[in-house]
């Protein structure tokens, strides 16, 4: 038998669960946004608006590199 989860404190138990709820709720919401990015340039794109969509691309990167915290967690040692 593993002992090891046992004695794990609860409340440490909850914190991480809580820390790892709120993470999974930002990657969530992150995914959320950059799918909006993608319909909303397809769109463009379909209405010959390539200039545009080329905008929109670019809000998308400085998006996706704004939000490192979301695709690769940083840990305050």
């Amino acid at each position: 038998m593993n002992t090891m989860a046992s004695t794990i404190d609860p409340e440490d138990a909850q914190a991480e669960i809580d820390r790892l709820t709120a993470e999974l709720e930002k990657a969530e919401a992150y995914e959320v946004r950059l799918r909006q990015f993608f319909v909303d340039i397809k769109a463009e794109l379909g209405a010959g608006h390539a200039a545009n969509a080329m905008s929109m691309l670019n809000e998308a990167l400085r998006f996706i590199d704004d939000a490192t915290d979301v695709v690769a967690p940083h840990r305050d040692a």
